[in-house]
């Protein structure tokens, strides 16, 4: 242990330093490159996502927008005005759906 100086054993060559400098530049670099690379891809997939969601749902957004608001479809009747939400109880006459019944059998 003699041979070698205590000095040179600690401290790095100015070559080393530059070079570690030089190697810690390129390694930031290259991570940013992939991490706006990595970006790029994800905006990407992301705008085709959202383009394809939006080229699917161009019907319904017609029919929303052709739809007048307030109004409500029960069986194909429109019912205009307002709307008061509650119970209703129906009673059912089972004579009458079977009188209903006979003539739409007539019918056809």
């Amino acid at each position: 242990m003699k041979n070698f100086p205590h000095a040179t054993a600690n401290s790095p060559s100015l070559l080393r330093r530059v070079a570690r400098l030089v190697v810690a530049i390129a390694l930031i670099g290259l991570v940013l490159m992939f991490s706006a690379l990595l970006f790029i891809v994800v905006l990407t997939a992301g705008t085709m996502v959202l383009g394809y969601l939006w080229w699917k749902t161009r019907d319904l957004r017609k029919q929303m927008r052709n739809h007048p608001l307030g109004d409500e479809v029960i069986r194909g009747e429109v019912i205009e005005g307002e709307i008061i939400e509650g119970e209703v109880i129906r009673v059912i006459d089972s004579r009458a759906d079977e009188r209903q019944r006979k003539t739409e059998n007539l019918q056809t």
